[in-house]
């Protein structure tokens, strides 16, 4: 039995999840890369927790990656449970956690490592125990399966952490890689339930009739795949080449799980054809890591297709959706999306297959992938940013 939802009450900021996160996330992903490009510059803006090349991969994975991540699926919990989501003090008191952790790593003032650690981590196992708890209410036990990845992303930030305190850069670089990891799966995972949504109620299409075979192998081999880094962060010895060949079979099924969703016939609307092409730099991001596991080029290349041309791509478009939509608008696409998912897809070309080619064009790349980036969400925080901090325009709670 479901609960009855609370009248909306208190500010419209900590009404759902999606609110702050998708704002908060948004503002600091320009922010931080803002002082990344003046860092490629020479100008050194800050002196952060543990540097500036690990305070980049720590805070756009688990600043930035992890707070839309948690925006949404607290927001997407409530629809599916009926449950009602953090809101008020208590949505608010996780937003605390995590802005304090950002600015604490930021700006660190001397305090002792393990305090910036403790308050750091506790952000998603706090997420992961307000998830679990609609979950288990309600026994959608098929719903379960995002709280271990939320905490196996703790379990990613806490190897980070403990690379700086302990002058180790294998945690700090594997940890980096499962945290990448586990929120390209969860991409993976949201991807299949709304893309084949979205666009056969778009096309006025039935969904293609679902593989179960494909399903499980889509997914259960993605699964593999952080379990192996799970296993390399933990230092346990894998076989040669096992790591690369399960991501060339989550990459081919995946492949084919995104090429029935017919996204071509798509191409008219960008939040569709945005989301079925940021499934594909997953697909090619995996391909490519498979391949630097040969030592053809660096991990960090392919590992930028996922970030970028598949994690922020399709964050921006499920981002622009979903906030139209839960705050009671026309669900469209607003002028300058396009553009702005199209900018981070150039980017991540750039960053990614360009670079794997042309290693020599490093600084051009770099410059223009991040330009890229911040002029898309930009774009997202001009159009967004109002209707995330007013009441919903049909009057509902949310």
């Amino acid at each position: 039995m479901t609960s009855p939802l609370p009248e909306p009450v208190g500010p419209p900021i900590a009404r759902l999840a999606f609110r702050p996160f998708f704002l908060l996330a948004s503002l600091f992903s320009v922010l931080s890369l803002a002082v990344w490009f003046a860092f490629w510059q020479g100008n050194v803006l800050l002196r952060p927790y543990g540097g500036l090349m690990w305070w980049h991969q720590h805070e756009m994975i688990f600043g930035f990656g992890a707070a839309v991540a948690v925006g949404f699926l607290l927001t997407a919990a409530q629809n599916w449970t009926g449950q009602p989501s953090l809101r008020g003090a208590s949505l608010l008191g996780l937003v605390g956690v995590w802005l304090a952790a950002r600015l604490l790593i930021a700006f660190p003032m001397g305090l002792p490592a393990g305090l910036l650690l403790a308050i750091d981590l506790a952000f998603l196992p706090l997420a992961a125990l307000a998830m679990g708890r609609m979950v288990v209410a309600v026994r959608q036990w098929h719903n379960l399966v995002f709280v271990p990845i939320l905490l196996l992303m703790a379990v990613a930030n806490l190897a980070m952490h403990l690379g700086v305190m302990h002058g180790q850069l294998l945690p700090i670089r594997e940890g980096g890689y499962l945290g990448v990891l586990l929120i390209a799966t969860l991409m993976v995972l949201l991807g299949g339930r709304v893309i084949p949504f979205f666009t056969s109620r778009k096309l006025g299409r039935p969904k293609p009739a679902e593989w179960p075979m494909l399903e499980r192998l889509s997914l259960w081999s993605i699964y593999a795949v952080v379990l192996l880094q799970l296993a390399v962060v933990l230092r346990v010895e894998l076989p040669s080449g096992l790591l690369g060949w399960a991501m060339l079979v989550a990459a081919a099924a995946n492949a084919v799980r995104l090429a029935r969703w017919e996204g071509w016939r798509a191409l008219g609307e960008p939040l569709l054809w945005g989301l079925h092409l940021s499934y594909a730099f997953i697909v090619l991001g995996l391909i490519m890591w498979a391949l630097a596991q040969t030592g053809l080029f660096r991990v960090e290349l392919a590992l930028h297709a996922l970030a970028i041309g598949g994690i922020a791509a399709m964050m921006l478009a499920m981002m622009s959706r979903v906030a139209l939509g839960h705050t009671g608008r026309e669900i469209r696409t607003l002028p300058g999306i396009g553009i702005g998912l199209g900018l981070l897809f150039v980017g991540a070309v750039l960053r990614s297959p360009v670079l794997a080619m042309s290693p020599q064009m490093t600084h051009w790349t770099y410059n223009l992938s991040i330009l890229s980036w911040c002029i898309a969400y930009l774009i997202f925080l001009f159009h967004y940013t109002v209707p995330l901090l007013t009441t919903r325009a049909d009057g509902k709670d949310g």
